[in-house]
């Protein structure tokens, strides 16, 4: 049970990184490595603001739009100077990576004996697993309802159909840089303000916490979608939340039996290599069973 309740709270907090990462590898077909820089940026930004003597919550919306600056960077390379979107990524993450250590000023910072969201509402009388959990489906909710809202409109409409049919939208008078820019800043905005959640509850931020980012955000996607299929888009919101989830719980099982951290990020990589080949493994258990049936 304490497996499952840690898993559940962790989880919740990776999620706001996986929708993140949802928003530029499925909306926009885009693998954005951007994340692996705007994670940390988000850790560091919140974690100096706290340090300075700003509300976790005020350090947490800055660390959103810190992460979206960082994103439109991202967009605005990718989209006007013509750089290919993987290069795009690898390059924003790099110069994020100077940026991360000027913001702290050394490779960490941490946040002990500072006032944090879950601190907060540890004064209240709540247990830490407890306080990690309520903030984090707080994020969740807001995160899923915002979004929600915003992908109902014509502007998100439009992002959508960017990402689905480019040419087609350009061809309707949709500005489709424009649409693919709103994206960047969305998807990293989410990755930074799950970075200065995760930062909260560690107690400190770091210059590596960012590193195989991605790999995790990829794996919850996937495995959300291996789990639930053709639903709709708030629906699928809740899918990664629920991969995210998974994805903790199988993290803790294994370092239940006995794994050295230091080879978790090899488990991650197994585990979203099992997750990516699951549909096609599936395809072809079908087509031998229809092989099967034909035979008798």
């Amino acid at each position: 049970m304490d497996i499952i309740l840690s898993s559940i709270s962790q989880g919740l907090l990776w999620s706001v990184m996986a929708i993140g990462v949802y928003l530029t590898f499925r909306i926009l077909d885009i693998a954005d490595l951007t994340a692996e820089g705007s994670f940390p940026l988000g850790a560091a930004i919140c974690s100096v603001a706290i340090v300075s003597g700003i509300s976790p919550l005020i350090a947490s919306l800055l660390a959103l739009v810190g992460g979206m600056l960082a994103g439109s960077v991202s967009g605005l390379l990718h989209t006007k100077l013509k750089i290919p979107a993987l290069l795009t990524g690898i390059l924003t993450m790099t110069a994020l990576y100077s940026i991360n250590l000027r913001i702290m000023g050394q490779a960490n910072v941490t946040l002990l004996g500072q006032e944090t969201m879950m601190r907060t509402l540890q004064s209240f009388g709540l247990e830490n697993r407890l306080a990690v959990l309520i903030v984090g489906a707080i994020a969740v909710g807001v995160v899923i309802l915002v979004l929600y809202l915003f992908f109902s409109t014509e502007t998100g409409l439009a992002l959508r159909s960017t990402g689905d049919n480019e040419e087609m939208s350009e061809a309707n008078g949709i500005h489709t840089d424009a649409m693919k820019i709103i994206g960047y800043m969305l998807s990293n905005g989410l990755i930074s303000l799950s970075g200065a959640l995760i930062a909260q509850n560690n107690g400190y931020a770091d210059i590596s916490m960012g590193i195989g980012t991605i790999v995790i955000g990829l794996a919850s996607v996937i495995i959300g979608e291996v789990i639930f299929h053709n639903l709709s888009f708030a629906k699928r919101l809740i899918t990664i939340v629920i991969g995210a989830i998974v994805y903790r719980l199988i993290i803790d099982l294994v370092l239940q039996l006995g794994v050295e951290p230091q080879d978790i990020k090899l488990f991650s990589a197994i585990i979203l290599a099992i997750a990516l080949s699951t549909p096609l493994l599936k395809k072809k258990v079908k087509r031998i069973n229809r092989k099967g049936a034909k035979l008798v």
